[in-house]
């Protein structure tokens, strides 16, 4: 008796492993893509019912004849067929392995085409009513064993006489229930695995799609600076941002405040993605109004603070330096808060505008700014940048720094254009970092006083 038993296990589970290689497979592939995207309807349940046939037809093929009885987990089929395809995918992989049971003969051919049939209805009605509880692998291995014990309580009804039936029943119910139930639980929770990482991925392409559009619209609330901006011929200005995911945090600026002075801001979020690219055009919308509107820049910038604080429900800050250049006389205007030293270049030499800062943005109400001034020369520029481009980093951790970028910008001539002086910082940090991935943004704004 124990060895029959054995060799009953080992037969049934052999066959269930196959179906679940091939069930992984199928599940793996786009074959049932375009009808994933339409579950519960009939083709979705049609195709859900020629699959679960087919893997119940192969249950048949793959069975232990037993005294004119076929053993095997033809049922594992409807049962799956049901679960993903509800009464119609149920009732058709039932009426194909059925039928193809039925055309084995046997002493149990009709009770099983019955069983199998009512199996797969059952299945999908109950999978109708409580999917999300089957998808669990322990109420799919004790709704398999409930689906087996029917199987076996028609075979006992329905085969004659009672005593072979049940001589039968009595020899394979403990296999047959425990493999069918457990690869049922094994299925149910393969198929739940699968649709979860599928439900996932189209998830991600919807953020991932979501998040260019961000970036396409996050590049449009900057400025288009190009050879011919802004239509002076005593500038040349040049910017470029590098963000260190689709979206990020730093920004700049260039505007006019009146016919003959131009404003230019650079800044850098705390944070980074969606939630530092939204306070990003909200504090650069405010400081231009402000800028705009109130004659001096300490007190455009305190103002600019003020509101931001007052509406800073998460709890950011922002970095900005922001100056005004009299286009006729030379003189720039500037505040920092919290920012990074911009870079005067000039014919006699190349330093750091170095200042006492004054407060991040958003960083607490009321604080007070102070005003520097500095006088531009013929052929002077201002470098400004973000913290990304002296905090980027080798493999190593090593750091760009502020004395290597302000080596490179010495090194050049005092006639470089502004785009070149960009252009040579980023092949600068792109050879120092060796391709390393960065973590911050990268944002530069080079001014030239022609």
């Amino acid at each position: 008796m124990f060895g029959g038993t054995s060799l009953f296990f080992s037969k049934l589970f052999g066959t269930l492993a196959v179906i679940l290689v091939i069930a992984a497979f199928v599940g793996s592939t786009d074959l049932l893509s375009k009808f994933l995207d339409e579950k519960r309807s009939w083709k979705y349940s049609v195709i859900a019912g020629v699959l679960g046939g087919l893997f119940g037809i192969y249950g048949n093929i793959s069975g232990v004849e037993l005294r004119g009885a076929v053993i095997s987990v033809r049922d594992m089929g409807p049962m799956l067929a049901g679960f993903i395809g509800g009464p119609i995918g149920g009732i058709i992989a039932g009426l194909t392995a059925g039928l193809h049971r039925l055309t084995m003969g046997g002493l149990t051919a009709q009770a099983c085409v019955v069983a199998t049939c009512f199996i797969g209805l059952a299945c999908g009605i109950v999978s109708s009513m409580k999917h999300e509880a089957i998808k669990r692998p322990q109420w799919a291995f004790v709704t398999g064993m409930i689906m087996e014990a029917s199987h076996l309580g028609i075979v006992l009804i329905m085969v004659k006489p009672f005593e072979t039936a049940w001589s039968i029943v009595r020899q394979i119910a403990i296999p047959f229930i425990l493999v069918n139930a457990a690869g049922f639980a094994a299925l149910a929770s393969m198929i739940s695995y699968m649709e979860k990482q599928r439900n996932l991925s189209i998830e991600r392409s919807r953020l991932q799609s979501e998040l260019e559009i961000s970036s396409v619209i996050q590049h449009s609330l900057l400025p288009t600076i190009n050879k011919d901006y802004p239509g002076r011929e005593e500038l040349d200005v040049s910017a470029s941002m590098d963000a260190a995911k689709e979206v990020g945090g730093d920004f700049y600026d260039v505007f006019f405040v009146d016919s003959n002075r131009l404003a230019f801001v650079i800044g850098d979020v705390s944070g980074k993605g969606v939630p530092a690219a939204i306070f990003m055009a909200s504090a650069k919308i405010i400081l231009q109004n402000c800028i705009r509107d109130i004659p001096s820049l300490a007190g455009a910038v305190e103002a600019a603070n003020n509101a931001i604080c007052a509406r800073n429900e998460a709890e950011m800050f922002v970095t900005i330096w922001v100056g005004i250049l009299d286009l006729n006389s030379g003189e720039l205007t500037f505040v920092s808060a919290g920012h990074n030293p911009a870079v005067h270049k000039s014919p006699e030499g190349t330093e750091y505008m170095k200042i006492r800062n004054g407060l991040v943005l958003a960083g607490m109400s009321g604080v007070k700014y102070k005003e520097h001034t500095a006088k531009l020369n013929k052929g002077d520029s201002v470098f400004l940048y973000t913290d990304g481009i002296t905090e980027a980093q080798t493999a190593a951790k090593e750091l760009y720094g502020e004395e290597r970028l302000l080596e490179l910008i010495s090194s050049l001539p005092a006639e470089t254009p502004a785009d070149e002086i960009i252009d040579a910082v980023r092949k600068s940090v792109d050879e120092f970092v060796g391709g390393s991935d960065q973590f911050d943004d990268m944002t530069m704004l080079c001014f030239r006083y022609i």
